[in-house]
């Protein structure tokens, strides 16, 4: 009996040895793949190149879309490039667009830092990395972008399976909120930085209010001042470009002068000062305009507006925002009347920005759709605009049907406003509603620690007029 016995725990130990023995070797095969091996397992996706970055995977991308959504199946497509900072596919992930290209250079949205999660960033159709060869612009249109982000969300939902937010800044925050129009079901959440909503093109009014009150009459009185003396003194200083722009291989060819370019560049130094500055740095503008020298004239418009913008070289980034912007997006006319008639051309229409061999038509039902989607229909989306940005003047608004959905101003905020600026109340609400889209527990999830690199503002100063 003593030896059957000795015989079935001998067995038992054995079994249970070549079980365990069995199940280690089961889950060594069934290991998940290295991240970068299933993202390239997406049809479609290439990779450009793998950047190291402490505590992440940053991989910079092409993604192969159809030039037409409409018509997927037809043979036209182009190459998409997006980059994917990795953190790990138990966090949340934010799909970030600028509206505009992409940067190669690992970096954080607010979300992302918010959420401590994934971020997958997308550079806009018809930007330079991402324009069909040849290039129908019929198909630089909001839908058609939304359909990228869409398809994009696709390949990379079974990777990363946790909610999904989408953010982005003035265009991007536009590109966000088109994005949940036209795929309301994708997005758990929108947060939506500084985005215009320009829904009558040719009523802009509001702008000239906001202009003839924000900040301080001191400052307003001495932004017009100096950009009264650029137009008056408009002979010497059109010398000075014309040897700047040889000095630099500069042309004209797009807006169509020299005369012109210089115009549009002064024409938008009250609004990008608004823009991109702070009440605070007004000190920095020339308080005598009159008897300032034209050098001091030339700094001043030259470091907010920049001369080099309205050249051909200047302007070849960003056709495809203008082409938008004059088919869809609509774009500011202001009077400025303390110009008197000094200006020769006013506020020049995209038109004035875009080749002459790309047709342009505008359709102005488009943005009027998605203002009425917002008001009657938005659900989970959070808007922060600037007290003294001027593309606020014309913003999105909050109907009775929205859910769920906040729009807050950074008082004395410009451009660059965001969550972290707001008073405490706010922030504490904004923030508390990112992290519930995100999945997460507002009271035991904390953000990612502050990283210099990649949590910096951007460097790289957008002209203005530009959103």
């Amino acid at each position: 009996m003593r030896k059957a016995l000795r015989w079935l725990l001998s067995l038992v130990v054995l079994i249970g040895t070549m079980t365990a023995t069995a199940a280690t070797a089961g889950a060594a095969t069934a290991a998940e793949p290295d991240i970068k091996d299933r993202i390239l397992a997406i049809p479609g996706m290439s990779l450009i190149q793998e950047k190291p970055y402490a505590g992440y995977r940053y991989f910079v991308l092409d993604y192969t879309q159809p030039v037409d959504h409409h018509n997927p199946y037809r043979r036209a497509t182009f190459q998409q490039r997006i980059t994917v900072l990795h953190k790990d596919t138990d966090r949340p992930t934010v799909m970030y667009t600028s509206g505009y290209d992409v940067s190669t250079t690992p970096s954080r949205s607010e979300p992302t830092q918010l959420v401590d999660g994934n971020q997958v960033s997308v550079e806009y159709r018809y930007f330079p990395e991402s324009r069909p060869t040849p290039a129908d612009w019929s198909k630089d249109d909001i839908w058609q972008a939304a359909s990228d982000q869409h398809a994009i969300f696709k390949a990379l939902k079974p990777i990363y399976a946790k909610n999904w937010l989408t953010t982005g800044a003035s265009k991007g925050g536009m590109t966000a909120t088109y994005y949940k129009r036209f795929y309301p079901r994708d997005m758990d959440g929108v947060v939506a930085y500084v985005a215009p909503d320009d829904v009558v093109n040719n009523e802009d009014s509001a702008y000239d209010r906001f202009l003839a009150n924000v900040g301080t009459k001191e400052c307003r009185d001495k932004l017009a001042g100096v950009q009264r003396e650029a137009l008056v003194r408009r002979g010497p200083l059109e010398k000075k470009y014309q040897a700047y722009a040889a000095a630099n291989g500069y042309t004209f060819k797009t807006i169509g002068s020299l005369d012109k370019a210089y115009e549009a560049v002064v024409l938008d130094y009250v609004w990008g000062f608004w823009q991109y500055h702070l009440l605070a740095e007004c000190a920095t503008i020339p308080a005598d305009a009159a008897h300032a020298g034209d050098q001091a004239i030339w700094d001043s418009i030259d470091t907010i507006s920049g001369f080099s913008f309205y050249t051909d070289q200047g302007l070849a980034p960003y056709t495809a925002y203008y082409y938008q912007a004059g088919t869809q997006l609509g774009s500011p006319t202001i009077k400025q009347p303390w110009l008197g008639k000094l200006s020769r051309y006013g506020y020049q229409p995209p038109r004035n920005f875009v080749p002459r061999d790309i047709p342009m038509r505008f359709q102005p039902w488009a943005m009027r759709d998605v203002d009425t989607w917002v008001k009657h229909r938005a659900d989970h989306m959070l808007y922060v605009y600037g007290q003294n940005d001027p593309w606020g003047a014309e913003r999105f608004s909050l109907g009775a049907g929205a859910r769920d959905s906040y729009v807050y101003t950074v008082p004395g905020g410009n451009h660059g406003s965001k969550v972290a600026l707001l008073p405490s109340a706010q922030k504490s609400s904004a923030t508390a509603a990112i992290l519930r889209w995100a999945g997460l527990n507002a009271n035991a999830s904390k953000p990612a620690p502050f990283d210099a690199k990649l949590d910096a503002p951007a460097l790289t100063k957008e002209p203005a007029l530009r959103p």
